[in-house]
């Protein structure tokens, strides 16, 4: 389609120059075909390879100033584009949310993921969407230096004309279709109802609106226009803290998604009513750094307009943040800071055994019952659920349950809402430090007791009432299923691993969801409970859903996942299944027990090997998914603390005990 022209220079001449590239010739009515190719000419062969996208952004720059025939194609193709374009679609759709249901957005981008929506080529941001095609190309784009931007920018004279009619019309338009959209939202029901007696707040909201309309009535003078915005301004900062604040309340009154989608949706258009503010009150021209940052916000938004990704990530993220906080504020209790906290970890946990002890006797019984697989997996699964709920009633501990509460407890001291400046990274190593031993005593209690009480039960079911749970053959299976590298048992490990890191979250959410419904309140007013029951019963109801409900609801959940695995495993003729560590520590006793021929030793300690690696990845998977998404919630990056993993390393090469067994008198930071 084109005559090509290569520059005949040599491949790199000095810093500001870089390899020949090829310029396409624009041929009439072809400017979007020309700006594709040549963006195509600098888009790397990798999206993060900022060397390769700057070398050839450096060689296009030199072209356009040794050849003015190809900066003039280049200014020519870019008028031709952008001069008749419309930017109010620009400014009311790319990287807002446009709907106001979760669920109808989610559909809309699913939608438009299959078959992409119809742009007009007068939209502003078809021209973008055409020429940066690619879903990768605000990677490279973005990392480019900012400094070879501006040099472009100039090159080109790029500059925005606020004497322009029809640019600025657009501008006011823009501003007061969000003002009033601003102004809507503020009065949901979501929004209202945490504001209470605090309906001031809501001032801003209308406020700005009554002013956006008094700016577009008085547009003639410029001194009281100005003045007007300046006002309109300080009303937007004040509606964003009201929103920072609303979110805030959530820690204690809970959240929900409709909420977090509503107020992700007015804070978008609050920046985005600021960034139009800020462009009216300039003179003749929009600064570079602002031109350069709108530039490649639009390109952004138009590469991940329809990523579902990040759709759920930005509105779940803040949902996650208040459920990982119930989750932190329970994870404090696992983690044990002196000597009598590690104790009453260990005994909490050998309670713990004794009942898991049964709990694989009783899985092991309900085995011989011939059942359809579904049924079998509900049989196991009720087991399962009733262990882990007695535990919970007799504060007994199971050790895997821990990592997905003390993830979110680290996560919360890394939490920059939280804190002024950086964390204190010693403290949190020393924090790490204890999460390990609490968690080897959690482990140590379950096992201590799991392999001799489970064995002892099989042993007197085989001398009291001449019962032996398996022999033979079925014995030695149920060693081989912990074996590490004879069955599966580290990969079942893994997925028992996801669905404790699963129970925690649903854990978090039922305690959220108490908080953020008032059901509490809702029972005591609730019409036939309130004439039924007395108060002082009704209100003993009230007490042990709102102490219970999250618990007991995580712990049948995990009841459930584990009980059915095997179920699905068997149906679908797949190889899904859980291993869990105390489970598999009652299985192995059980099939020791019940062997018939001699086997070697060493084969024992690789079963062993197998049980302690199962405890090891149902620790690291779930452990690793909750900080993730504590993180995650939190907007939080762990790159940005590589001095943390220095600091847990000094830590443990100067005091390794402490990662087993708690310190005399504590550990200081300053220690370290």
């Amino acid at each position: 389609m084109f005559n090509k022209r290569v520059l005949n220079n040599q491949d790199s001449v000095d810093s500001e120059k870089g390899p020949g590239i090829v310029l396409p010739i624009l041929l009439a009515d072809k400017g979007l075909e020309y700006l594709i190719e040549l963006v195509k000419q600098i888009r790397p062969s990798s999206p993060r390879n900022t060397e390769q996208a700057e070398i050839r952004f450096k060689a296009l720059l030199y072209q356009l100033q040794q050849d003015i025939s190809s900066l003039v194609s280049l200014r020519t193709a870019l008028r031709s584009q952008f001069q008749n374009s419309e930017v109010l679609p620009a400014l009311l759709e790319s990287g807002l949310i446009s709907s106001r249901g979760f669920v109808q957005e989610l559909t809309g981008k699913i939608k438009h993921k299959i078959l992409p929506e119809l742009q007009e080529p007068t939209n502003f941001l078809y021209v973008i969407s055409r020429v940066f095609f690619k879903h990768t190309d605000h990677i490279w784009v973005k990392s480019i230096d900012r400094e070879l931007w501006k040099k472009l920018f100039r090159l080109l004279r790029v500059h925005i004309n606020m004497n322009n009619l029809q640019l600025i019309g657009q501008l006011k338009e823009a501003l007061r279709i969000l003002s009033f959209r601003i102004a809507t939202l503020s009065l949901e029901k979501e929004v209202v109802q945490r504001f209470g007696q605090y309906q001031d707040t809501l001032a801003p909201f209308l406020d700005q609106n009554k002013l956006v309309t008094v700016l577009l009535e008085n547009e003639h003078d410029p001194r009281n226009a100005q003045l007007i915005l300046y006002n309109i301004q300080e009303h937007l900062y004040n509606c964003r803290q009201s929103i920072v604040w609303l979110r805030d309340q959530g820690m204690y009154y809970g959240t929900s998604l409709s909420q977090t989608f509503l107020t992700t949706r007015i804070i978008q258009m609050i920046d985005r009513m600021l960034l139009i503010s800020d462009v009216l009150d300039r003179d003749n021209k929009l600064d570079e750094d602002r031109f350069i940052n709108y530039f490649i916000t639009v390109i952004t938004n138009e590469n991940k307009k329809s990523s579902l990704r990040e759709f759920l990530s930005d509105n779940l993220g803040l949902l996650a943040y208040q459920i990982a906080e119930h989750k932190g504020k329970k994870g404090e209790k696992y983690i044990s800071t002196n000597s009598a906290e590690f104790k009453q970890l260990f005994w909490s946990a050998v309670g713990g055994g004794f009942i898991v002890s049964v709990v694989a006797v009783v899985k092991n019984l309900l085995t011989k019952i011939p059942m359809a697989p579904f049924w079998a997996g509900v049989a196991y699964s009720t087991n399962y659920a009733a262990g882990f709920v007695l535990m919970d009633r007799t504060n007994s501990t199971l050790a895997t349950k821990q990592p997905a509460y003390t993830a979110s407890a680290v996560a919360n001291s890394l939490d920059s809402k939280k804190q002024k400046g950086k964390p204190d990274l010693k403290n949190l190593a020393i924090t790490i430090g204890n999460i390990s031993r609490s968690q080897i005593a959690s482990f140590a209690g379950n096992l201590v007791i799991v392999f001799p009480l489970t064995y002892g039960i099989v042993w007197a079911m085989d001398r009291f009432l001449n019962y032996r749970i398996v022999d033979g053959n079925q014995a030695m299976q149920l060693l081989k299923d912990q074996h590490p590298y004879q069955s599966f048992a580290l990969l079942y490990a893994c997925f028992t691993g996801v669905f404790l890191f699963a129970s925690g979250i649903i854990s978090g959410y039922v305690e959220n969801h108490m908080v953020y419904g008032k059901l509490p309140e809702r029972l005591r007013q609730h019409p036939v409970l309130s004439h039924t029951m007395s108060e002082k019963k009704l209100n003993r109801l009230v007490d042990l859903m709102t102490r219970y409900s999250g618990a007991l609801t995580g712990s049948i959940a995990l009841g459930f996942f584990l009980g059915m695995s095997s179920a699905v495993g068997k149906i679908f003729a797949i190889p899904f299944d859980i291993r869990h560590i105390t489970i598999s520590a009652g299985n192995a006793a059980i099939g020791y027990f019940g062997l018939e021929q001699k086997v070697e030793w060493t084969y024992l300690l690789i079963v062993l090997a197998g049980v302690l690696g199962i405890g090891f990845l149902n620790f690291f998977v779930s452990f690793s998914l909750a900080f993730f998404v504590a993180l995650k919630s939190r907007g939080l990056l762990m790159r940005d603390y590589p001095e943390l993993f220095r600091f847990v390393w000094r830590y443990f090469k100067k005091y390794p005990k402490d990662f087993l067994l708690p310190a005399k008198g504590g550990r200081r930071a300053e220690e370290i």
